[in-house]
């Protein structure tokens, strides 16, 4: 593609071969460095903001959460791309590191990596949610995930509200929740939809735990901005007076609501009552004449009808029968009578109101680690998916949830070329992935005793390549010498400290 060709360069200065330490490729401060070229980066929320939106993603919202399927799947007999990536450089690599140098033992089985997650954001208000990584940074800071995991292309603009979750689990946050601040993503996708650019580098705050819930005042009720609710709670009467004569008139912190109530006696029953109400012209047919000495009988003398204009008459609702007379629009309203005993229930309640109480539970990298990064790597190497699939296979079969992470093996080759996504330049793995695996990390040289490998890609697209309705490859972007610019300037941005809601 022309826009392509134009960024075979070696941003910041060239690729580091092979490095050992973070801060062998990472800028002393984030203030010296440069923006490259390709760089897109943009704002998700500031500090002030963050604890309201962690707070805001419940476990009941995480749950309702939709994986987020727009431009994210293609079925169909799809054909070898004629255009092939490759290096535009030297490789390089920024080491992993493990969250206090635990490692996991040795084990048959793979071990789950605990820096990888869910993204959660909101597009037009409604919840959705992708797969994503923590990566290495100098502020243990940033998180891997799809492009279009983060920049809604149909509208042009950044996700809402967008947070990271490692090691999610059926709607728990064991590690807290991390809010978006900065997201950084090649030109080329914001402005082409180039999906050969379908990755972003997002920088988010300190995580987020909540710790309990705080009973305050209405004034700083109105005035939190996280998460809150009022409970009203029944008080005696003594209770009520008290604080009624203390503020000179019901308030939140006491009042009052009465209840009625009717129990039909026999007519004329000692301590009962002639009740009418009105009826619909069905009901006061079947009932009984008037002189019936009965619990319930027409109340003729009630009857009325009405002469409207045409706007009341088409708007009416009610139980009075309309009609047409000598093109006169009418209502006419029956009624009924029925003997009743009334009864009258005063009760006593104070409103409540508590907030959702938070601490700031540090840094992503400091609590999961962060996976290394690597690029202009072979296009035929082996590698690991981790991703948290969930959506029906084209066919109806639903394999996963969800709602807890799985992975796949293989060795990654030229992917399909998909025009509509303008992906020509993919690689891809054979992967029974459904969408919802989406943003998830391509790790290369994963060593499940420590958890941790190096992202060499991001799924991008879930593929039925055969056109038999079921997924068989997931697709990453390959990472190359614009990748790693991408990723050198966000590693070197600090999203700063979490503020009082």
């Amino acid at each position: 593609m022309n826009t392509r060709a134009k960024r075979l360069i070696l941003p910041l200065g060239g690729a580091i071969l092979a490095t050992g330490m973070i801060g062998a490729t990472l800028t002393s401060t984030a203030s010296a460095q440069a923006k490259p070229t390709p760089v897109k980066s943009g704002a998700l929320a500031n500090g002030t903001d963050a604890k309201a939106i962690a707070g805001s993603w419940t476990p009941s919202k995480l749950k309702s959460a939709k994986s987020f399927l727009a431009d994210s799947s293609q079925s169909g007999k799809l054909k070898a791309s004629t255009s092939k990536a490759s290096a535009d450089g030297k490789a390089g690599t920024v080491a992993p590191t493990g969250a206090g140098g635990k490692t996991a033992g040795t084990s048959k089985n793979v071990n789950l990596p605990t820096n990888v997650g869910k993204v959660f954001f909101q597009v037009d208000g409604k919840p959705y949610w992708c797969s994503g990584t923590s990566i290495q940074s100098k502020y243990r800071n940033l998180v891997a995930t799809a492009g279009h995991c983060v920049y809604d292309t149909k509208a042009n603009k950044y996700v809402d509200n967008f947070v990271f979750i490692p090691g999610y689990y059926q709607g728990k946050a064991p590690w807290g929740i991390y809010v978006g601040s900065k997201v950084n993503l090649h030109d080329d996708f914001t402005v082409y939809e180039d999906y050969d650019y379908d990755y972003a580098f997002v920088n988010v705050f300190n995580g987020v735990k909540q710790t309990g819930e705080q009973v305050v005042d209405k004034t700083a009720y109105d005035a939190y901005k996280g998460p809150k609710f009022a409970n009203d709670v029944e008080i005696t009467q003594a209770e009520y007076q008290k604080k009624v004569d203390e503020k000179g008139g019901e308030t939140a912190d006491a009042w009052s609501k009465s209840t009625g109530s009717e129990i039909v006696l026999p007519w004329g029953t000692a301590g009962g009552q002639r009740v009418v109400k009105e009826v619909t012209k069905d009901e006061y047919d079947k009932a009984p004449a008037a002189d019936a000495k009965v619990n319930y009988a027409k109340a003729p003398g009630k009857t009325a009808t009405e002469i409207v204009d045409e706007v009341t008459y088409t708007k009416y609702a009610g139980p009075g029968y309309k009609k047409m007379v000598d093109s006169a629009y009418t209502i006419t309203h029956y009624y009924v009578k029925y003997w009743v005993k009334k009864t009258t229930t005063v009760k006593y309640y104070k409103t409540v109101f508590s907030i959702k109480t938070f601490v700031d539970a540090g840094r992503l990298g400091d609590n999961v680690g962060g996976q290394g990064f690597t690029w202009n790597r072979s296009t035929k190497a082996k590698q690991f998916s981790f991703g948290y699939p969930t959506d029906a296979h084209l066919d109806g079969n639903k394999a996963y949830t969800g709602e807890t992470m799985k992975w796949c093996y293989g060795q990654t080759a030229a992917a399909p070329a998909v025009a509509q996504y303008k992906a020509e330049e993919q690689l891809a793995i054979k992967c029974a992935f459904t969408p919802g695996a989406t943003g998830g990390p391509f790790l290369i040289e994963y060593k499940s005793s420590k958890r941790t490998g190096y992202v060499n890609g991001v799924v991008s697209l879930t593929l039925d390549t055969d056109g038999n309705g079921r997924y068989d490859h997931i697709t990453t972007p390959y990472f190359n010498s614009d990748t790693y610019g991408i990723y050198k300037y966000a590693a070197n941005l600090w999203t700063g400290k979490l503020t009082s809601s």
